[in-house]
């Protein structure tokens, strides 16, 4: 595609960043002494310098070698090594330390294999060990094979048919085709959605079984140089993962909504073979080596240009006459898992929490996720355990979480969140870090009302290439520069972006699922951020996401790494030592009205544009919204004594739960903010609304509109703060 010349792009940027920097609410950059939610920022920056200078990109390096030096699978020795080595570093820094055990359902793979047994003469027996030259961990014997957890066992030999991403959108498309995907195995290609949807599609439409194969075009050669030459996928790298169904609800398959400990009797457990999270088919993940000979030997129509991968010939849809034999025999017991979790006290109000965490298993040796977040976490640790030796105390209590089989399904800090949800009504803020460093791009997302806070946080932030992260951050944000868009077309489309935002910034992303922020967010309605900094990462879930491609590709002097654990140690220290929490509830409403706003453009699309009335919802919105205006300028001037206006911040964001939960899936309780059934990973807002427009169903539209309304007026009722 044309490029953008980067001069004209910069121009372009500059214009919007300035005109941000007149409308925008004063940041740290542009007033040092001023910090949002204090009323003296002194004794803060002071703070905050000291723990800067604390985390060691050395230690961090120690870190990450000792944690990934075996694989560690959740629930195994390994696994519990590591839980030992983490408890053993939050002692040190001074913290509260606790192991807690959860005892859930997992599976281990038995027997795995893939066969092709049509046309005759061809053969493919896999999963293919995953090897390149010159690795040194590739070897090892406890490399777990790949498998996908919560997959049931079954024996299926059936034809081929090739469903590009395993999308409803594909399998409609198969069905223009005039392709029956009844009783076949479909064969999809990681990306796009979350891979547990493409089992899910597939099952809903009778298919027999999934394989799902990480295509070259995605995260192998088309991206470029292939692993150990390059940091991309080889064709032996296979990607593992869970495919249960989270969208339904994380956390142990058999506990929903209610905490795995060791004591909870099988009877008080939902029986696995009727639980909602586990998939009916049996599904495995292959490499590309694996899948091409299958590709290569379909038939049937061309498939769409746009469903072309990276193989050398054309693909085609099938079925057949490429035919299959899958076999997986799978080990599921409940096992135990392990979380870490260490606290510091407030001095002033020990009850509000501020909670931070990381996942800590892996599918192999997980050097990038999930342990560059871990040795990233241990250095902020290292950071406020220096600040504590010297007598600090922070007002509001910290509690770190390293969470165990997030692999699986967010399972480690589902359960200690449904355990802690009474205590963890007065949490300020939860804050995840989970891949932090595979390269050297800072992204982030979180609720609406820390997305302020997220961009001031990292302007006191150094970036290894010399400025702050938060001008890193800024200059990374070229819209149209992979579009051939001109400047003024840039500048549009940036002022779009931005505008559900409510001011000119750097966009901050939405949380939909996928990490270890589902249950706080989305089920306890905790305000949240999740912080990456990102690069061509291409070894996801493999045997090759480990020490050596991490030293090679990711970071090598660990730079980014010490840039990861000081972002995330600002933003505890900052949230827990604030005289008034600084949530910007006027930024939140301001994105819920542009949210109502383009829903209503994609009802009147779908249904006509008398076929509902979005003026309850609207008019709910925007009374939000300047109930959150009023609030931040009280913010601003706060009394002496503000514990009912901090209060009134936590609340906020706990007002927009929907005590029945959205449709089909309770546990589930945000009014704005969810993990899409037909996506998994990605943010669906209002999801209420826009997932019954989706299903063009008019009388649930109606019905959800109104939820939405009634939990937006509850929400305004709490910020009219008096």
């Amino acid at each position: 595609m044309k490029i953008l010349h980067p001069v004209l792009l910069l121009l372009a940027f500059s214009f919007l960043l300035g005109w941000a920097s007149r409308t925008a609410p004063a940041a740290n950059a542009s007033n040092p002494a001023h910090i949002f939610g204090f009323r003296d920022a002194g004794r803060e920056i002071a703070l905050e310098q000291r723990f800067l200078a604390v985390p060691d990109p050395k230690l961090a390096e120690e870190h990450l070698r000792i944690l990934t030096q075996a694989p560690h699978v959740a629930g195994s020795p390994e696994d519990k090594a590591t839980a030992d080595y983490v408890a053993e570093k939050f002692r040190a820094a001074g913290l509260e330390t606790e192991i807690a055990e959860y005892r859930v359902w997992m599976n281990y793979p038995n027997e795995i294999s893939v066969d092709l047994t049509a046309p005759d003469g061809i053969t493919m027996h896999g999963p293919s060990r995953e090897h390149v030259a010159n690795d040194p961990f590739q070897d090892d014997p406890r490399v777990v094979v790949p498998y996908n957890a919560m997959s049931p066992s079954g024996d299926v030999e059936a034809e081929v048919v090739y469903a590009n991403y395993g999308s409803p959108q594909d399998f409609h498309k198969l069905e223009q085709l005039k392709v029956d995907v009844r009783g076949k195995v479909i064969l999809v290609r990681y990306g796009q959605n979350f891979r547990g949807v493409k089992t899910f599609v597939a099952e809903e439409r009778g298919a027999a079984a999934v394989l799902i194969y990480s295509d070259p075009a995605d995260d192998g050669w088309r991206r470029g140089d292939k692993y150990p030459q390059g940091p991309w996928r080889p064709d032996t790298g296979v990607q593992r993962g869970s495919i249960g169904y989270m969208f339904h609800f994380p956390g142990d398959p058999t506990t929903p909504g209610v905490a795995s400990v060791p004591s909870l009797s099988d009877t008080a457990r939902t029986p696995p073979e009727k639980s909602a999270q586990l998939p009916k088919i049996p599904t495995t993940p292959l490499s590309y080596a694996d899948a091409w000979p299958i590709l290569a030997h379909l038939g049937g129509p061309a498939s769409p240009r746009d469903w072309q991968g990276s193989l050398p010939f054309t693909y085609h849809v099938g079925p057949g006459p490429a035919k299959v034999e899958i076999h997986l025999k799978q080990d599921y017991q409940f096992r135990t898992i392990w979380d870490v979790t260490g606290r510091v006290r407030g001095s002033e109000l020990p009850d509000e929490w501020v909670v931070a965490g990381n996942h800590r298993d892996a599918w192999v040796y997980g050097a990038v996720d999930p342990n560059s977040g871990t040795a990233a976490m241990l250095e902020t640790i290292h950071g406020i355990g220096e600040l504590l030796k010297a007598g600090w105390k922070p007002r509001r209590t910290i509690v770190f979480g390293s969470w165990d089989a997030e692999e699986q399904g967010l399972i480690g800090s589902t359960e200690w969140g449904e355990q802690h949800a009474d205590e963890l009504a007065n949490a300020a803020a939860y804050f995840n870090m989970d891949v932090a460093v595979s390269g050297g791009k800072f992204a982030a997302s979180s609720s609406p009302s820390l997305k302020q806070f997220l961009r001031d946080v990292t302007r006191v932030v150094p970036s290894p290439k010399g400025d702050t992260v938060y001008e890193e951050w800024r200059s990374s944000n070229h819209l149209g520069e992979e579009t051939g868009q001109s400047p003024t077309e840039a500048i549009g489309d940036m002022k779009r972006v931005l505008a559900a935002q409510g001011k000119m910034d750097v966009p901050v992303g939405d949380l939909g699922s996928g990490s270890d922020y589902t249950v706080f967010l989305q089920r306890l309605g905790i305000p949240s951020t999740d912080i990456s900094s990102t690069g061509s990462y291409g070894v996801y879930h493999s045997v090759f996401d480990n020490f050596n491609w991490f030293k090679k590709f990711a970071d090598p002097d660990f730079a980014y790494e010490q840039q990861m654990a000081r972002v995330y140690g600002i933003e505890v220290i900052r949230m827990a030592n604030a005289d008034v929490l600084p949530l910007d509830y006027e930024e939140y409403g301001k994105e819920i009205v542009a949210y109502l706003d383009a829903a209503k453009k994609k009802a009147e699309n779908n249904f006509g544009k008398q076929a509902l009335d979005f003026r309850e919802a609207t008019e709910a919105a925007q009374r939000f919204e300047q109930a959150g205006a009023k609030l931040l300028a009280r913010q601003q001037n706060p009394p002496t004594e503000p514990g009912k206006l901090n209060q009134t911040l936590r609340e906020g964001e706990r007002a927009l739960l929907l005590a029945e939960g959205l449709p089909n899936r309770p546990w589930f309780r945000h009014a704005i903010y969810a993990p899409g059934q037909y996506t998994g990973y990605a943010a669906v807002v209002i999801p209420g609304v826009n997932e019954a427009i989706d299903k063009r169903d008019v009388e649930q539209t109606r019905r959800q509109l109104t939820a939405l309304a009634a939990a937006l007026r509850r929400a305004s009722k709490v910020l009219e703060y008096h």
